[in-house]
């Protein structure tokens, strides 16, 4: 059985907890909020402790945003619907939601993106591209949070051009 985490009563330990919790990856001040409030249950010392970290500098949800919605849309290969989804979970404002976005869309083209993972699963699939496999792209897209008139213009175009070189289809 597992115990409660011990109860913190002073403000170094708690602070101590916050910091080395931001030490393993950023956090939203929803998120942080949440991880202080279980492990004191002093509330009041759980709002300095915050009060704290943003003075300081180390909590900031439009900083966590940008950063987020960056890292999901280049490295995950996301699109923004799916980056606000996940953004909203974790307790940023829309507005800061908003402002990481129009960012991240001035430096990526969701085109591009959504051609190149559509790309790449054609070349995954072996043999004959049917309906069925365009229908799983379409929606495996629509999960990862792109706009679905982009998805059905880039699969459009794609099979108008014909397919990657490496699939068996005939031109029928």
């Amino acid at each position: 059985m597992l115990e409660k985490a011990h109860q913190l009563e002073t403000e170094s330990e708690l602070y101590e907890v916050a910091v080395r919790a931001l030490m393993r990856r950023a956090h939203s001040v929803h998120e942080m909020k949440e991880k202080l409030e279980r492990r004191s249950v002093n509330k009041l010392l759980v709002q300095v402790v915050m009060a704290r970290l943003k003075e300081n500098g180390l909590i900031d949800d439009a900083r966590y945003a940008k950063q987020f919605a960056r890292q999901r849309t280049e490295s995950r290969k996301q699109g923004k619907f799916r980056v606000a989804r996940d953004l909203r979970a974790r307790g940023i404002p829309d507005r800061h939601i908003e402002s990481a976005l129009e960012e991240v869309a001035q430096h990526t083209n969701e085109a591009v993106t959504v051609r190149q993972r559509i790309e790449r699963k054609l070349r995954s699939y072996g043999g004959e591209i049917d309906e069925k496999k365009m229908a799983a792209i379409y929606s495996s897209l629509l999960r990862a949070g792109f706009s679905a008139d982009i998805v059905r213009r880039e699969l459009r175009s794609l099979t108008r051009e014909g397919l990657p070189e490496n699939s068996s289809s005939t031109n029928s």
